[in-house]
């Protein structure tokens, strides 16, 4: 797809304005899975605001995001970064279909790592 269409999508989609971002970090300091991400809450909002979104469409960030919204709590600016990473979750369920993810599928996905939370979220999202 292309860049300028996916990015539209994934603003209008979120409803949030990544050029409010001031760059503080406070969002990614009080993430919970920010040892597991690829990409930071910050660098999320950073990389939509440049209109990088196969890059993170790409991303295993999107998958380890918990969904627990403590970046949208410490946000000074309303920014929503977790709005935007749910966004991002939706396009690649759009392109792949909306039933991507079965149970029968979860023991392979097991790791002793991974919080019980992400594998019910997900269950919850991409089991349609």
């Amino acid at each position: 797809m292309e860049e300028k269409y996916l990015s539209e999508q994934i603003l209008r989609i979120s409803g949030v304005n990544p050029k409010k971002c001031m760059k503080c970090g406070k969002c990614s300091a009080t993430c919970p899975a920010y040892d597991e991400m690829e990409y930071h809450p910050h660098q999320f909002v950073s990389m939509v605001q440049k209109g990088q979104i196969e890059k993170l469409m790409n991303s295993k960030s999107i998958y380890m995001c918990l969904s627990c919204f403590a970046c949208i709590d410490r946000c000074p600016r309303s920014v929503e970064p977790a709005k935007l990473v749910e966004a991002v979750r939706l396009a690649v369920v759009r392109q792949q279909g909306m039933s991507h993810m079965k149970p029968d599928a979860v023991p392979a996905l097991w790791d002793s790592e991974l919080p019980q939370q992400a594998i019910v979220s997900a269950m919850r999202k991409y089991n349609k």
